[in-house]
């Protein structure tokens, strides 16, 4: 026990669980905390961007990259809503992310008096976003609910979770213990569920492999491989799937390859996905049978008809299959021609794009971070852009968050650990979040941003012209001059005509380790849909 105030007491226990940074925007509800870091800066520093909706963010890009849970900072009322879409975006992708959001004075706290910040009901606006928050009533409770926070991240599903702080507790004094981290119970797998899923395995012949966004733990990398090669089978990647298995893998096949896939195939086993369209619908696999292995029983369930349903962590289980099957045939050359088919297919669609997407993937490490955007260039990457490595592509999920790159990409640089990153966006996203070049200007964080310009929301353009007969509303830009906003903001900028040169200034803006924009003028891109969503018949 030590004399220390609530937000002392927080930092210390933050400290404990191996947080080193928290990315957070000061203000008057959160005085106490912010002074509490003040005294321990040594250990735990701040990352303030200009936008509240950043914090959030920039703690799910630390989290996709590092491993490692991202902690993000608000005020009450409108700092929470703020960072709301980060939040949202978080829970979509089963993103490691505590919030700590500010609240009135806690005995205010309800009354609807109109205190500085007060919005009706904050903490059930912080319940939807989260799958745990508590709100401490006594300062002497803050160390154990941080620690419990912690223990909810890293136990079951990893959704994000929030702690509400009265400014009363951040300054209350007392005498407190920091502690330790609270111990996590090891991931049990269920033996009859393995076993029978690897006598579904063994008596297939034609089996497919699904994975989804619950496989993206570096240990499932190489284990997925051995896997398909094991069975020789395909591994289909979804959208927030890329980057489970190396794309250059001879098993890998993007997502659109089940629909040929599943005319032949007896058994598809998904891991760690949702196994859903868009429009809530269960994946169509023909007539195979399907086994589902999730550790969300929610995404186990209906309108999913699995033959075997098997609750538990995905990499617990792929570790226990390959530990137990044995080498077979199954697809043989024809992978090769599927893989071949697929890539033929995304150059005859969308061959444009792709000059893009393929010169910033040769700028790039093959471990280097490419932060995708719901741009037309960031479309075609979800199918085309080849993930080499895990923990190297981040994407929005279904959540599909406008403007998010940018600030993740702020956020997936810190976490990265010297690897570099690059975002993708375009002149609508950038809107939400260009005022994010000054923080990374300020702390020096070397982002290589691709900004594509062609002065348009250019989805909306596209439907409106091909659906609705050319009634264009509200889907039309003017922009600034981004280079000289990049000069404003004391960022390198660079002007690309073409693809060869967007990767000869992409490899440059890495080597120079510098925050850069690369703006890229572009004019209409042929759509990138027919490949994301399957045509109807």
């Amino acid at each position: 026990m030590a004399r220390m105030t609530g937000g002392d007491a927080l930092a210390s226990a933050l400290i404990s669980e191996g947080v080193d940074t928290v990315f957070g925007i000061p203000g008057v509800q959160l005085d106490g905390l912010t002074d509490g870091m003040y005294r321990k800066r040594a250990e735990l520093g701040l990352v303030v961007p200009r936008h509240e909706q950043a914090t959030s963010y920039m703690a799910d890009g630390y989290y996709r990259t590092s491993g490692r849970p991202g902690v993000a900072m608000v005020v009450p009322g409108p700092g929470v809503l703020n960072a709301g879409a980060g939040m949202a975006t978080a829970y979509a992708c089963s993103s490691q992310v505590m919030l700590l959001a500010g609240t009135i004075p806690s005995p205010l706290v309800g009354s609807g008096l109109g205190a500085l910040h007060e919005i009706p009901r904050q903490t059930e606006t912080v319940e939807g976003l989260t799958k745990w928050s508590a709100r401490p009533n006594r300062v002497e409770e803050i160390p154990d609910l941080v620690h419990e926070g912690f223990r909810q991240l890293r136990t079951g599903r990893p959704r994000p979770v929030a702690l509400e702080l009265g400014p009363d507790l951040l300054h209350a004094v007392a005498d407190l213990d920091p502690g330790e981290p609270f111990p996590v119970p090891a991931q049990e797998v269920p033996g009859d569920g393995v076993a029978e899923l690897a006598r579904l395995l063994e008596s297939s012949t034609r089996p497919v492999i699904h994975t989804g966004g619950g496989m993206r733990d570096p240990r499932a990398f190489k284990l997925l491989a051995r896997l398909a090669e094991l069975l020789d089978a395909p591994v289909v990647m979804s959208e927030n799937g890329r980057g489970t298995i190396d794309a250059e893998d001879p098993h890998a096949l993007p997502a659109f390859a089940l629909w040929e896939l599943r005319s032949s195939a007896d058994l598809v086993v998904s891991f760690g996905s949702r196994f859903l369209t868009p429009f809530g619908q269960q994946l169509n696999i023909g007539g195979a049978r399907l086994a589902l292995v999730n550790i969300d029983a929610n995404d186990l369930g209906a309108p999913r008809r699995p033959d075997l349903a098997v609750n538990a962590d995905a990499v617990a289980v792929l570790t226990a299959l390959v530990e137990r099957l044995t080498p077979r045939s199954a697809w043989g050359t024809e992978l090769r021609r599927i893989r071949e088919d697929c890539a033929t297919r995304i150059r005859q669609q969308v061959a444009p794009q792709l000059e893009f997407v393929d010169a910033i993937r040769a700028a790039l490490p093959a471990d280097g971070v490419y932060v995708n955007e719901l741009t037309q260039i960031g479309y075609v990457s979800t199918y085309g852009f080849p993930v080499r490595a895990p923990r190297s592509y981040v994407w929005p999920g279904y959540q599909g968050t406008l403007g998010y790159a940018m600030p993740t990409a702020l956020g997936a640089a810190v976490g990265a650990g010297g690897r570099p990153v690059v975002a993708v966006t375009g002149d609508g996203g950038i809107g939400w979040s260009m005022q994010e070049f000054a923080t990374a200007k300020k702390y020096g964080i070397p982002l290589v941003t691709v900004l594509f310009e062609d002065a348009r929301f250019g989805n909306v353009w596209r439907i409106q012209r091909d659906t609705y007969g050319g009634r264009f509303i509200g889907s039309e830009l003017t922009n600034p001059d981004f280079g000289t906003l990049a000069q404003a903001f004391g960022l390198d900028s660079a002007l690309a005509e073409d693809a060869a040169a967007v990767g000869k200034h992409v490899a440059a803006a890495i080597e120079a380790r510098r925050p850069a924009i690369v703006r890229v003028p572009v004019e209409v891109f042929p759509s990138p849909w027919p490949l994301i969503h399957e045509p109807k018949r």
